[in-house]
This record gives C-alpha cells, sequence and structure tokens, in this order.
C-alpha cells in the first residue's frame, strides 16, 4: 500500500498586535514550542494591527517557502469583531490570492475547553 505524501504544511498564530514589544515574548514563546516539538513544521506569528507581518505577509512568507497546508490559530481569548468579521474576510482574501493553498482557520484559543481548564487550574495552584 502506498501513502500519499501530504503536502508542507505550516502554521500562523495569529494575534492583535501591540506597541509594546514586551507584548510580543509569549507569542514567539509558542512558535518556539512548536519549532522544537515538530522542526519540520515552518510556523510564524502574524499580527492583525501594531505589528508585523500581517496575516496575508505571514501567508505569503510560508507559502514562499513551500506550505500548501497552512493553519492559523488565533491566539484570542474572546470572540470580538476581529474574530467573527475581520478575519474570515482576510481569510477569504488570500484563499483568493493562494488558491492552490489550503488555509484552514482554527477556533480562537478562548474557544479551546482544554485552555479554559488549564488558566482554572493555574488559578487554584
Amino acid at each position: 500500500m502506498t501513502l500519499l505524501a501530504l503536502p508542507p504544511r505550516g502554521i500562523i498564530l495569529l494575534a492583535h498586535g501591540s506597541r509594546d514589544p514586551q507584548w510580543l515574548a509569549p507569542m514567539e514563546a509558542v512558535a518556539a514550542r512548536i519549532r522544537v516539538r515538530q522542526p519540520a513544521t515552518p510556523v510564524c506569528c502574524a499580527y492583525l494591527e501594531l505589528c508585523t507581518p500581517s496575516l496575508p505577509e505571514a501567508a505569503a512568507d510560508l507559502i514562499a517557502t513551500g506550505a500548501r497546508r497552512i493553519r492559523v490559530f488565533p491566539i484570542f481569548f474572546g470572540v470580538g469583531k476581529h474574530a467573527r468579521e475581520d478575519l474570515p474576510l482576510l481569510i477569504e482574501k488570500i484563499r483568493l490570492a493562494h488558491p492552490r493553498v489550503t488555509i484552514e482557520l482554527l477556533p480562537t484559543a478562548g474557544e479551546y475547553e482544554e485552555l479554559t481548564l488549564l488558566m482554572a487550574d493555574i488559578a487554584l495552584s
């Protein structure tokens, strides 16, 4: 039996952005953990505003390195206007610009029960 190789996958960690450079550290820490766990998987951070790269820039960078599947993980705790309205529009623009690339938009971080339980455990410890 022959297994078909999946096209190369990249990951984008997406956050709002901030003018404060220290604000970026937790995002970069998550990206670093992914790189340690799966060194062959390209990962980058992207921001909606106030920082670079933007989501379209990060996607283009991953595609330029050969990624044909991209998972976008919005690191937001709430599902506000950015997550509900702005992000789907950005994803659609990227899909239109790169029709041969599969773009998967994950739920926001705050929608994962595992994260909610972890935060509760930390608060209770």
